[in-house]
């Protein structure tokens, strides 16, 4: 059974969850979905949650580029694929959905890295908002185009 810490951030909340001591996904969370929580007492804070919450901060803040904190990510064969690829793209350097496509073998699956890159558990530490568009627009992200705007700043400038 995982378990969960919830803490306030620079764009709303964070969502950590965690199974045993591996982290399983972390979320942004907006107010309402913050208040639509509705058994808040399950929450269980955790030296691994602390830990993850502060790397995030220490990210947000431009003196963290990369993290080490113990993860899994949990999806089908091809999301995964996905995934691992996009811990690949260098801080502050984006790729387009269908350079992903192609390093992972499979140049005609631009929607579906695409709909992959939607349902990646990990947010900010898989860097699924380092992936544009093909005519370098911003397209979907699970923390919303404003987030995902502010991040790219942040990795292009060192501040948000």
């Amino acid at each position: 059974m995982s378990n969960f810490a919830i803490y306030p951030f620079h764009f709303g909340f964070l969502k950590i969850e965690y199974d045993k001591d591996i982290v399983i996904a972390i979320k942004k969370l907006d107010s309402s979905s913050f208040d639509s929580i509705t058994n808040k007492t399950l929450e269980k804070k955790s030296f691994l949650t602390d830990t993850v919450y502060r790397q995030i901060n220490e990210y947000l803040d431009g003196s963290r580029k990369t993290f080490n904190f113990p993860y899994e990510l949990r999806g089908t064969a091809f999301q995964k694929k996905v995934w691992t690829e996009l811990c690949k793209i260098p801080y502050g350097e984006t790729r387009t959905y269908k350079d992903i496509a192609a390093a992972i073998g499979n140049p005609k699956a631009s929607r579906a890295v695409g709909m992959a890159n939607n349902k990646n558990p990990i947010i900010i530490a898989v860097p699924c908002h380092r992936v544009i568009g093909a005519n370098g627009s911003l397209t979907g992200y699970a923390g919303g185009l404003g987030m995902k705007a502010a991040l790219l700043s942040l990795e292009a400038t060192g501040t948000l």
